[in-house]
């Protein structure tokens, strides 16, 4: 059991969310859902909290109402050894959301995504300030990383 988890704040989309995140990555499972009981404050049976994991990891969906919302400020940073892998998360997490710059999307529900590499890191970290200056620049330029388009960029290609 992780001693640290995150838990998203819904408007009625909890379960549905924690579904939709299940479906996208592998290892994942819904734990628990939580429903309202006689004593509210939602209509009894209603969902309250769905406890999930996803890849392992272990996240809360709270049906909490409209007062607050999700915002970039925070967001998943999903690591990716393939272009294949940078494209099924980002087709698929992108499904009803909207493509942001530099590997960033917002899904349906409002939260933010990062569907980065695991060579962009290290290429970014290059002890050569040219060839990491030239990964930057290229990424700038990019919605969904493209690790061939990064590697010819650090290549000066």
């Amino acid at each position: 059991m992780q001693k640290i988890a995150t838990c998203l704040w819904f408007n009625g989309q909890a379960e549905e969310a924690a579904n939709f995140y299940t479906g996208v990555f592998r290892n994942s499972r819904i734990v628990e859902v939580l429903r309202h009981g006689d004593a509210g404050p939602g209509p009894k049976g209603s969902v309250l909290l769905v406890s999930f994991e996803l890849d392992g990891v272990e996240f809360l969906a709270l049906n909490g109402g409209s007062a607050f919302t999700f915002s970039p400020a925070t967001s998943h940073f999903v690591k990716c050894e393939t272009q294949a892998e940078v494209d099924s998360y980002w087709e698929k997490l992108l499904e009803g959301g909207a493509p942001m710059e530099c590997g960033w999307l917002t899904d349906r529900f409002g939260v933010s995504w990062q569907i980065v590499p695991t060579a962009l890191p290290r290429m970014l970290h290059d002890t050569d300030p040219v060839k990491s200056a030239r990964v930057m620049r290229a990424m700038m330029t990019m919605v969904k990383l493209d690790i061939a388009g990064l590697e010819r960029a650090y290549n000066g290609d």
